[in-house]
């Protein structure tokens, strides 16, 4: 069974492609005219190991906006399709991670219920052209439509690209290990019969 999805969307202020393959190698091909966005889902594909590619085009002349949470949402439709009924998957992962001076701790379940529970203070608010609060917009439209329980939280760290780089690397650390098919798990892992 393939646990690949081609998901597209289109709005007024975004046009977003998104495909991936759950059981990859980690390779990304991504352009969305935010160059560090581009940077951050090229390391979520590498530490997860989800191929993907993204193509989104969006009014990035009035703010990067749009693009990045639009982006998050359908990544997390992507997701969702291609994770199926959710038959064999460990459904659970977490992890720390460390990037120089900034740890950040991951959770995941697959709970089918999409939340985000964000702990992530960042102090500087750009890094270079990038605005940090986008990286919440993002991770709350892929968790919501991944139908995923998230939890993201910063125990320590100053520098605001290395804080929002090491919650991309956990965050898709963290997804890894929940989505990882378990040898010993028969159907669906859930007392309830389903997720």
């Amino acid at each position: 069974m393939t646990r690949t999805a081609k998901v597209v969307r289109a709005t007024s202020e975004t046009d977003i492609g998104v495909f991936v393959d759950l059981d990859g190698t980690g390779s990304a091909d991504v352009e969305t005219g935010v160059g560090f966005f581009d940077h951050m889902l090229c390391a979520l594909a590498r530490h997860s190991l989800v191929d993907l590619t993204v193509r989104a085009k969006g009014d990035v002349h009035v703010d990067d906006h749009h693009t990045v949470e639009d982006t998050g949402i359908v990544l997390g439709q992507a997701l969702r399709e291609a994770l199926g009924d959710k038959r064999g998957i460990r459904r659970f992962g977490s992890v720390m991670v460390p990037l120089d001076e900034a740890l950040v701790m991951a959770a995941v379940d697959i709970s089918g219920r999409g939340e985000l529970f964000w702990d992530v203070p960042i102090g500087p608010d750009k890094v270079g052209t990038f605005d940090t609060e986008l990286a919440h917009e993002f991770f709350a439209g892929f968790a919501r439509d991944a139908g995923i329980t998230l939890h993201l939280r910063l125990v320590c760290g100053e520098n605001a690209h290395h804080i929002i780089e090491a919650t991309f690397k956990a965050a898709a650390r963290a997804l890894r290990e929940a989505v990882e098919s378990d040898p010993r798990v028969e159907g669906v892992p859930s007392t309830k019969g389903s997720l």
